[in-house]
C-alpha cells in the first residue's frame, strides 16, 4: 500500500449546520461551543457547508459565521466547503475570503464549488445550464484575483475592466484551497491545480480518487511545487459507551438529517441521489456513518482511512438532532484516535 503524502493523519470538522430542532440562535451558540472544544483539542480545521432555502443548511452564508468561529479560537483553521461560486460574483468571494483570512490571522481555508443540487441554485435565478460556466469562470478570475491586482477580465458570465484591488489575502500566495472530489477525473484537475481534496463515499470507490490524484501529482513532480495536500476523506462519526447507545443515538440523528437532506428533493419532485443511503443502517453499510465504542470507531476510522488512501478525516460530528453533549464526547474520542493514528 502506497503511503500518504503527509506523514501524520490530520483530523477536521466538517458541518452543514442543518436543522437540530431548536432555534437557530441556539444552535449557532452550540456550534461555537463545539469549535471552541475542537480549538483546544488540536484538530486541524473547521469546514462548514453553503446551502440555500433548506432545512439541510442553516448557514447560507458560511464566511459570515466562520468570522464568528475565528474570534472565538485560537489555533482552529476555517473555510467553507465549498463556496458557491456558481451564485457569488467572483470579485465579492475574493474580497470575503481576504476579509476572513485577516481576521483569522491566516487560518482561512477556502473551499470552492459549484453546487450540487440545481433547485438551490434555480432560486437565484442561476439555471442548471449556466452553473458550469459560471462556476468555470468565477474560479478563473478567484485565482488572477489572489495573484494581485489591477484585475481584468472578459468572460461570458463576468467582465473586470481594470478592477483596483485594495486587499490581498493574509496566506501568501494565498490561502490552501479545497475542492470536494468523487470521481477520479476530477481529482486529476485538482492535482493539477495543487488544490487539497475531499470526498465521501465508500473507501474502496475513495480510493479511485486518491490514486488519480497522487498519479496526477507524480507527473507534476518536476515542478518546484513542493506542498504535501491533504487527501479528505468525510464521516459522520457518533461515540457512545456502548455499541447499542452509540447506534441508537446515531439512527435518531440520522433520520433527522435525512429528512434535512431530501426536502428540496422532495419540494421540487427531484429524484434523491442514487447512493443516497436512505436508512441508518444503509449509511452504515456504506460507510458513510460510524458509530460504536472509542475501541471499535478507532479501528473502523483508522482502516477506512488506509484503504482510501486518505491523510485527512474530516470528522461530521453534529447532524441531526445529535445534543451537544454527545457531539463533544465524540469529539474527546476523536482526539485519541488522532494521536494513536499519528504513532
Amino acid at each position: 500500500m502506497r503511503t500518504t503524502q503527509h506523514s501524520k493523519l490530520a483530523f477536521g470538522i466538517f458541518d452543514h449546520l442543518d436543522a437540530d430542532g431548536h432555534d437557530v440562535a441556539k444552535q449557532y451558540n452550540d456550534r461555537l461551543l463545539l469549535a471552541e472544544a475542537c480549538d483546544r483539542l488540536g484538530f486541524y480545521a473547521y469546514h462548514l457547508a453553503e446551502h440555500h432555502c433548506t432545512p439541510h443548511g442553516r448557514s447560507p452564508a458560511p464566511n459570515l459565521f466562520l468570522s464568528s468561529v475565528a474570534q472565538r479560537t485560537t489555533h482552529l483553521r476555517i473555510g467553507p466547503m465549498v463556496m458557491l461560486l456558481s451564485l457569488h460574483h467572483p470579485l465579492r468571494a475574493f474580497e470575503e475570503a481576504c476579509m476572513l483570512d485577516h481576521l483569522s490571522g491566516g487560518r482561512l481555508e477556502l473551499g470552492i464549488g459549484r453546487g450540487s443540487l440545481p433547485a438551490e441554485l434555480s432560486y437565484f435565478g442561476v439555471s442548471a445550464d449556466a452553473a458550469p460556466g459560471r462556476y468555470a469562470e468565477a474560479s478563473e478570475v478567484l485565482v488572477k484575483a489572489m495573484r494581485g491586482g489591477p484585475l481584468c477580465y472578459e468572460g461570458d458570465h463576468f467582465q473586470l475592466d481594470d478592477v483596483p484591488l485594495a486587499l490581498a489575502p493574509h496566506q501568501r500566495p494565498h490561502p490552501p484551497t479545497w475542492i470536494a472530489v468523487n470521481r477520479p477525473e476530477s481529482a486529476s484537475w485538482a492535482a493539477e491545480i495543487g488544490a487539497n481534496i475531499a470526498s465521501i463515499g465508500p473507501s474502496s470507490a475513495v480510493r479511485k480518487v486518491t490514486d488519480a490524484y497522487r498519479s496526477r501529482r507524480e507527473i507534476r513532480s518536476d515542478t518546484h511545487d513542493q506542498s504535501s495536500p491533504f487527501l479528505g476523506l468525510l464521516r459522520m462519526v457518533v461515540a457512545g459507551n456502548s455499541e447499542a447507545d452509540a447506534y441508537s443515538l446515531a439512527a435518531s440523528a440520522y433520520d433527522r438529517w435525512l429528512k434535512s437532506f431530501k426536502f428540496l428533493y422532495e419540494r421540487n419532485n427531484i429524484p434523491t441521489p442514487p447512493n443516497l443511503p436512505l436508512t441508518f443502517d444503509a449509511a452504515i453499510e456504506s460507510e458513510l456513518c460510524v458509530a460504536g465504542t472509542a475501541a471499535s470507531i478507532q479501528q473502523t476510522l483508522l482502516s477506512h482511512l488506509e484503504q482510501a488512501g486518505a491523510n485527512y478525516l474530516l470528522c461530521q460530528l453534529a447532524f441531526g438532532d445529535i445534543p451537544l453533549e454527545a457531539s463533544l464526547n465524540t469529539a474527546i474520542i476523536i482526539r485519541s484516535i488522532a494521536v494513536a493514528g499519528r504513532r
